[in-house]
């Protein structure tokens, strides 16, 4: 497979908190998420949860192409947290966490995971499919309209994120919440997982939630028209659409593989 990655941080002056990678027939992409100023969590912090995941589910998949992926996956959510569980907060709620997407080419079959709100699409001969999982922005958009409508910087504004951040703190992998990758491995069995046979798949993207908005959000380009445009171009999109709505950025990250026919 032929494979092109583009990632984008959203400040100058702070680390890009997503993790892209690719080895010999996979692709990882991690997207980091904790709370700003939380060094009394963590002393490690979100981009160095982000790039330590994604560098071992690339080891491991550089190694392995028979362990499924949701296994794969816990058993490195379950290394990295054995690396500061003696010396951080792991089991904050507010501690490192991380969406992941995976995508998986092995016998034959190209294998997709997804954890929180990151994205895999995928351009199959019956049409393209999208692999996403609603949950954690489902669970957001009644906060985000309600910030949305309200001055930043205002006494309103500030309570309204409050109470934002202290409901996802009690939903994170919590049942009839969100899930994403953070302390405990058993968390793979809610990823989104699937397989299709190769023969049957022209490309694939994998993208963060940063990248996706190009699509889910600005409504740009629709999921069938990824993989026909350069991964730099689409975020630069997304950063456009951002100055000229006065949208906060994020950092965005995708990356696109396409088959030989």
């Amino acid at each position: 497979m032929d494979v092109v990655l583009s990632t984008s941080g959203a400040h100058l002056d702070r680390a890009n908190e997503d993790f892209v990678g690719a080895v010999p027939g996979a692709i990882v992409l991690v997207d980091g998420a904790g709370i700003r100023n939380a060094d009394h969590l963590c002393r490690h912090g979100v981009a160095w949860y982000a790039h330590g995941l994604g560098g071992l589910l690339l080891g491991r998949l550089s190694r392995d192409t028979t362990t499924d992926l949701g296994t794969v996956l816990a058993e490195a959510i379950d290394e990295v947290t054995s690396w500061h569980q003696d010396t951080c907060d792991v089991t904050d709620p507010s501690s490192p966490s991380a969406t992941v997407a995976i995508a998986r080419v092995a016998d034959g079959r190209l294998d997709h995971l997804v954890l929180g709100d990151s994205v895999v699409v995928v351009d199959h001969v019956d049409g393209t499919v999208v692999i996403d999982d609603r949950r954690e922005p489902d669970l957001a958009a009644p906060f985000r309209a309600e910030l949305a409508a309200l001055e930043a910087g205002t006494p309103a504004h500030d309570a309204a994120r409050g109470k934002a951040v202290t409901a996802f703190r009690a939903a994170r992998n919590q049942a009839g919440g969100f899930w994403v990758a953070k302390d405990d491995g058993r968390v793979a069995v809610e990823a989104r997982t699937g397989t299709h046979p190769l023969e049957q798949v022209s490309a694939v993207v994998v993208l963060s939630n940063g990248a996706s908005r190009v699509v889910d959000r600005f409504g740009l380009l629709d999921w069938d028209q990824l993989s026909g445009c350069d991964p730099d171009d689409i975020l630069r999109m997304v950063r456009e659409a951002e100055r000229a709505g006065g949208i906060q950025p994020d950092d965005a990250t995708l990356a696109t593989a396409r088959f030989s026919a």
